[in-house]
């Protein structure tokens, strides 16, 4: 399948939004887990969501260190989290996940 980098880019934070507002992977751990993409590339992804507006904020888990907790989505901005799960097969296609 010919993808372009900006569609690439764009679906992958789309997924990356829709897992942790799922709860199936709010951390980076879990999200390299869930979608195989290496650590840097997590975060990255995760730090790229605001440039679409969706706010996710981390969540410190009381009492714990070293960035122990989870993320969480708090407003999805213009992104229509619907869409999202509708075309989850084709998205997960695209990157080539599982």
């Amino acid at each position: 399948m010919d993808v372009s980098k900006t569609k690439t880019s764009f679906y992958r934070r789309l997924y990356v939004a829709y897992l942790i507002d799922s709860g199936v992977a709010s951390n980076i751990p879990a999200l390299t887990e869930a979608t195989g993409m290496p650590r840097r590339t997590a975060q990255d992804t995760v730090a790229a969501l605001a440039d679409l507006d969706i706010i996710c904020e981390f969540e410190q888990e009381q009492g714990a260190r070293n960035h122990a907790g989870r993320y969480r989505i708090r407003d999805w901005g213009a992104i229509d989290r619907g869409w999202i799960e509708g075309n989850l097969q084709r998205i997960k296609a695209v990157l080539e996940y599982p």
